[in-house]
């Protein structure tokens, strides 16, 4: 994921007196609130599990407890990532030259998100308010809008963090002020608008994008002011965002994603690397298949390919250059390899899919398998060509020693059949599965293996969780604003008139696909592009005949290769950073992997047998 590249902002002003102390004292506070609410979000699935057989129902409010607690989960996730300047944005920015450009780009991202955020701000204490009079209940006497208050403190949390990110200067954070005290003004004052010509507002917002504002602010922005010259106040927005409370599949992505920050913690890596050697290192370019296959099943539950490569390229890249593999080849492979996995269930693009097209969830699940493979097929297939060629990574086959390698390995090897095993058998919900999915990794890594200090281990894994998850949901609760607007304006209806006066045949249409979510998917994360893409392209599918599960498909495997797409795909900067190669090398070495996956999505995209073969099987197609 890129970021707003602000730096840490643990720092308080110069003339505060015993400043530092105290803002570590909030910070720390921040970050258990946080941190609790996300440990409530995996004890009371589990306690549901274990109650459920004795008692008819269970517990009393466990489902919209948990709902809620993502809502929370959520947006202190999302202050936290401003604070640390982990907040997503397209990474536009890093293009601008250092300097002045640069410079004034950030002051005017800070000024536009400074000013959204404060309109969000302003429209939740509205939104707040009126829960309050309405007296709604979660369960068991608790209010709705005690809860909500949550989303007022988040968003003007963030923008002052926005305005101080700005810059060490206090006159760049002035003129950034200016854009929070901007917001209140026209939070209050939105009838000055009402009528005004809607271009003006788009091309700021759009200014605003490539300036490096947080996507969350671009996309919230655009359906503020939009619905603002219809006279419609800001309140439309906020509200939106209680809508994270009510999806019934959004509690299990901070749940898979903290499984997947308790496996980057310990030695996982390390004990599927010697079983995977033990197994393939026969094979030419056997270390290159092993590295692939880690590097998928980290991602399957990060859900995000810059954490597989920041947690995993450390040891990864040394073992491939030990085994004689080149350098280029070995930051290529790596590169392409943090976003394998996206395909394969329970992936967490896959789930957001689900909750924004609004298609079955097992469908997209099944539908994932055999198109995942075939990209770790053909990744695989390259590194045994470079193992053929250059000697490289072959090791002798030792049977004693695969023995002791699976034994070693089979918690890890466990996991992928508890989670599939619990969720398909019907034996418990998605988001009890990723509960037990959480508690599974921390009790094999922290406990059997103790991998990592108890507390200190599973703290970082928290706190790393509810910063990646912060920085998602925010954008998704301001995606749902956007696509209103979207769709009380009749947008899709008119992209859909415009696409089909200009193309006729569905495989022109697919191919028109391929091109477009290859430019979103160098430009945005898999995230971002889900909750601002799909409702526009899923009308689209429709018309042309195109099968739902299929479409989804079709988009997380593009998007899994625009991840490598120059000159701002992600990964390739993760890897830059990562490996501390210059930046047009990591472009060159992850090249020839690049044509390798466009092979793969073609093949995805015009053979649909891939994707619904197994559905068509089970009759589900």
């Amino acid at each position: 994921m890129s970021s707003t590249e602000h730096p840490r902002t643990d720092v308080s002003p110069p003339s505060a007196p015993n400043g530092p102390s105290l803002l570590r004292f909030l910070h720390s506070i921040e970050d258990l609130i946080a941190a609790a609410a996300l440990v409530a979000m995996v004890l009371l699935p589990l306690a549901e599990i274990t109650i459920r057989p004795f008692i008819a129902g269970g517990i009393p409010g466990s489902i919209p407890f948990v709902q809620h607690l993502t809502l929370w989960v959520g947006f202190l996730g999302a202050t936290l990532a401003a604070r640390e300047g982990k907040l997503i944005a397209l990474a536009t920015g890093t293009l601008m030259p250092e300097g002045r450009v640069r410079t004034v780009a950030k002051v005017l991202a800070a000024m536009f998100g400074g000013a959204v955020s404060a309109i969000l701000a302003r429209g939740a204490v509205d939104v707040v308010l009126i829960e309050r009079d309405i007296g709604s209940e979660i369960a068991l006497g608790v209010p709705v809008w005690v809860v909500l208050l949550v989303l007022p403190f988040s968003f003007l949390l963030i923008a002052f963090r926005l305005i101080w990110h700005v810059g060490a200067s206090w006159g760049q954070r002035i003129l950034a002020a200016v854009g929070l005290l901007a917001g209140l003004w026209l939070s209050n004052s939105y009838d000055f608008l009402d009528g005004t010509s809607s271009w003006p507002w788009v091309l700021l917002v759009v200014a605003a994008a490539l300036a490096g504002a947080p996507i969350f602010t671009v996309l919230a922005g655009a359906g503020v002011f939009l619905y603002m010259t219809l006279f419609v106040p800001p309140a439309q927005i906020a509200l939106y965002a209680y809508d994270l409370a009510t999806e019934p599949l959004l509690p299990a992505i901070p749940l898979f994603t903290l499984t997947g920050c308790i496996l980057a913690q310990g030695k996982v890596s390390e004990r599927l690397l010697r079983l995977f050697r033990a197994l393939v290192g026969w094979v030419p370019g056997g270390t290159a298949v092993v590295c692939v296959v880690v590097c998928a099943f980290f991602t399957i539950f990060s859900g995000a390919s810059g954490v597989t490569i920041l947690a995993l390229g450390g040891l990864l890249l040394p073992a491939l250059l030990k085994d004689g593999y080149r350098d280029r080849f070995s930051v290529g492979l790596l590169t392409a390899s943090g976003s394998l996995g996206l395909l394969l269930p329970p992936a967490l693009p896959l789930i957001l899919y689900a909750v924004v097209a609004g298609v079955p969830l097992e469908d997209l699940f099944v539908a994932g398998i055999l198109p995942g493979f075939l990209l770790i097929g053909l990744v695989s297939a390259w590194g045994m060509r470079e193992g053929v060629i250059t000697g490289a990574g072959r090791q002798p086959f030792v049977a004693a020693g695969v023995w002791p390698a699976v034994w070693e390995a089979k918690w890890e090897l466990g996991l992928p059949i508890v989670v599939l095993g619990s969720y398909f058998s019907g034996w418990a919900t998605l988001v009890e599965v990723s509960a037990l999915a959480a508690l599974y990794a921390f009790v094999s890594t922290g406990l059997i293996h103790r991998d990592f200090p108890f507390l200190k281990g599973l703290h970082a894994a928290v706190r790393e969780s509810v910063v990646l998850v912060g920085g998602v949901l925010i954008i998704l609760a301001a995606a749902k604003g956007f696509t209103a607007y979207t769709l009380d304006a009749d947008l899709p209806f008119r992209l859909l008139e415009w696409t089909q006066s200009q193309i006729q045949s569905p495989l022109m249409f697919l191919l028109a696909l391929n091109i477009f979510l290859l430019l979103v998917g160098c430009l945005m994360d898999i995230f971002s592009a889900i909750f601002v893409v799909v409702p526009l392209i899923s009308a689209l599918g429709a018309a042309y005949g195109i099968d739902p599960i299929h479409l989804g498909i079709v988009f997380i495997a593009n998007l899994e290769l625009g991840y490598l797409t120059p000159p701002v795909g992600l990964n390739l900067f993760f890897a830059s950073y990562r490996f501390d190669r210059p930046i047009l090398h990591v472009y060159r070495a992850a090249l020839p992997v690049l044509l390798i996956l466009g092979l793969g999505v073609i093949l995805i995209t015009y053979v649909p047998w891939l994707s619904l073969g197994i559905l068509e099987l089970l009759g589900r197609r």
